[in-house]
C-alpha cells in the first residue's frame, strides 16, 4: 500500500452539506478499491487562479489515503469523468513528504500577533554608529 494525496475542486454552487456528501462518496471509491482514507480536509470555497468552465470559484477538498497504485489510477479516472469535479490532482507521498507533514503537524507556526505594532524609540545622537563622513 502506498500513501497518496488528492486535491480536487468541486463546483461552487454546492452547499456545505453537499460538499461533505461528495467528499464522503469519493472516499468510498477508495474504500471499495481496498484502500483506506486517512484524512479528509474541506478547505472551503476559494477563488480560482483562472476560470474553469466560466467559473471563478470552487470548493477545495484535500484527502490523504493509502491504496494500491491501481486504485489511485481508478480514482483519478473517475474524478475526470465526474462533471461536478472541476480539477483533481493525485500525488504519491514519499517518505520525505510524510516526514515533513508529520513535522508540520507537530510544530505549528507561532500565532501572528494582533494589535498595534510597538515602535522602536528614535536613536539618540550618541547611539548612532559613526560613519567615515562624520569624522573630520
Amino acid at each position: 500500500m502506498n500513501d497518496y494525496e488528492v486535491t480536487y475542486i468541486l463546483r461552487p454552487n454546492f452547499e456545505e452539506a453537499e460538499v461533505e456528501t461528495r467528499a464522503n462518496a469519493i472516499g468510498e471509491i477508495i474504500k471499495n478499491q481496498g484502500g483506506e482514507v486517512v484524512n479528509i480536509e474541506k478547505l472551503g470555497r476559494k477563488r480560482l487562479a483562472y476560470e474553469i468552465a466560466d467559473l471563478r470559484e470552487g470548493n477545495y477538498v484535500a484527502m490523504q489515503f493509502r491504496s494500491s497504485g491501481q486504485a489511485s489510477r481508478e480514482l483519478e479516472r473517475l474524478l475526470k469523468l465526474d462533471e461536478n469535479v472541476l480539477r483533481a490532482l493525485v500525488i504519491h507521498l514519499d517518505k520525505k513528504a510524510l516526514a515533513a507533514m508529520a513535522h508540520a503537524a507537530a510544530n505549528p507556526p507561532p500565532p501572528i500577533p494582533t494589535g498595534p505594532v510597538p515602535l522602536t524609540p528614535p536613536m539618540q545622537p550618541q547611539d548612532r554608529p559613526q560613519v567615515a563622513s562624520d569624522r573630520v
